[in-house]
């Protein structure tokens, strides 16, 4: 398309009109090639969220996104290659321990993540925390990996959809993070360009989560799956609980050495984290499944159970450390990520933990330093919390509720960790976790544990 007019482009969605694929390929291609600068981008950005995005449009957008850079074809690579995508939550360091866990049962993961976005961590940045992981290999080095070790887990590279990069980390700084168009578009542009064959979405709904509310959940669902299918690539979703932290640990070096322990089947530094390991042998099992290792998604689980019961998915970490030139050392001792604690937050009074505000503890981890308030922003890996009461847990007073840890003590706010929490004279009545699947023709509930 010549002669683009980005302002013509800009105004018309203000004004709630309907963009052509080929002006929104043209307006992609543009940005991508740096003659549309961020003010303008982040015009449309706000102009899109707040007007919204028809599926064409957005199929359109993916579609742009998609094709702004390489498509891999890993069709060479032996199996039926699945990713997992979450859509971000506080304390969420699942992707860490399902990668290793679904390529030690035999199916490959491409991996290619992003930063953190809002309040919550990105799997890069947890990454990063365990020296010299490399999350910039070249498209070469990412093939050997995955061929080598069954899954790698890198970043965005400036061929693989180069403008969902330049995006994400521009809806991150201007409120546009939670439009479900412009999200489904970043997940599946980047997921498609990566080479896979299948993909399972974990889309977490609650205060932690982007989506806050059941509905707008799953309509993200909905319209991931649908694209997704729509592209030729099976795709299944899972809705899962955000209202709470997800396991004991929030921030990079916190979150990493948490996931290392449950690998390495012991007991993090707060205690017990059930709930990460059933939301992600949930997604396991899917990802077997749609892999072709398991006849079902519950075979999946039960396989994927005994890959972390047995060690097999700590050895494949172990192989992953290494191949991305990481320190395969710093997994003896994962506490030793996020060092000393600068800050405890003991509890006032008795009681039991009747809530813990999980969007109030992920800003307090930005302000940590765990996060960025600017896209520039360079994140701290020790700074974050970990969490030794969790939801229903007795507490009396003086009790240890939270370690802080930073790379500067200054930054620390017991105060606003203890505002997280809140005691009750009674336990709170358990919500599930895992709430329901779509598959891009019905909901179900009741997706039952794994064994």
């Amino acid at each position: 398309m010549s002669d683009l007019n980005v302002v013509r482009l800009i105004t018309k969605k203000r004004d709630g009109g309907l963009l052509a694929p080929d002006e929104i390929a043209a307006l992609i291609a543009a940005y991508t090639a740096g003659d549309v600068p961020d003010y303008q981008m982040s015009a449309f950005l706000m102009a899109a969220f707040l007007r919204g995005l028809s599926d064409d449009e957005t199929v359109a957008l993916t579609r742009a996104m998609l094709h702004s850079g390489t498509v891999l074809d890993l069709s060479d690579i032996e199996g039926v290659k699945v990713d997992k995508h979450s859509t971000g939550g506080v304390g969420d360091k699942v992707s860490l321990v399902l990668a290793p866990m679904v390529a030690a049962c035999g199916v490959p993961v491409p991996m290619i993540s992003g930063r953190g976005l809002g309040h919550t961590g990105g799997t890069l940045d947890k990454l990063e925390a365990i020296p010299g992981f490399d999350v910039g290999l070249s498209i070469e080095r990412y093939r050997e990996v995955l061929a080598e070790v069954g899954t790698v887990l890198i970043g965005q590279t400036g061929e693989i959809a180069p403008a969902d990069k330049a995006l994400y980390a521009l809806r991150d700084v201007t409120g546009t993070v939670e439009s479900i168009p412009l999200i489904a578009a970043s997940i599946l542009s980047k997921k498609l360009a990566e080479g896979i064959d299948a993909l399972v979405l974990d889309v977490k709904v609650g205060r932690g989560a982007f989506m806050k509310d059941e509905t707008r959940a799953r309509k993200l669902a909905e319209t991931l799956v649908r694209v997704g299918i729509g592209f030729g690539t099976p795709t299944v979703a899972l809705l899962t609980n955000m209202d709470t932290p997800l396991g004991r640990a929030i921030g990079n070096g916190p979150e990493t050495a948490e996931a290392i322990r449950l690998l390495k089947e012991e007991t993090p530094a707060g205690g017990p984290c059930d709930d990460v390991v059933e939301v992600t042998l949930a997604l396991a099992g899917e990802m077997l499944h749609l892999g072709r290792a398991t006849e079902s998604p519950e075979a999946g689980r039960r396989l994927a159970s005994a890959a972390l019961r047995d060690g097999w998915s700590f050895g494949i970490l172990q192989e992953i450390v290494a191949a991305q030139g990481g320190d395969v050392a710093a997994l003896d001792d994962p506490d030793a990520l996020m060092g000393e604690p600068v800050a405890t937050v003991t509890a006032d009074t008795s009681g039991f933990v009747a809530d813990i505000d999980p969007l109030a503890l992920g800003y307090a981890a930005v302000d940590l330093g765990a996060g960025r308030a600017r896209k520039e922003d360079d994140v701290d890996p020790k700074a974050g919390f970990v969490l030794h009461k969790t939801l229903g847990e007795r507490v009396e007073a003086g009790d240890v509720l939270a370690q802080i840890y930073a790379s500067d003590p200054s930054r620390a706010d017991t105060e606003a960790v203890r505002a997280a929490f809140t005691l009750g004279a009674a336990p709170p009545t358990p919500r599930p976790l895992l709430l329901d699947r779509f598959d891009g023709t019905r909901w179900e509930r009741g997706m039952g544990n794994a064994d």
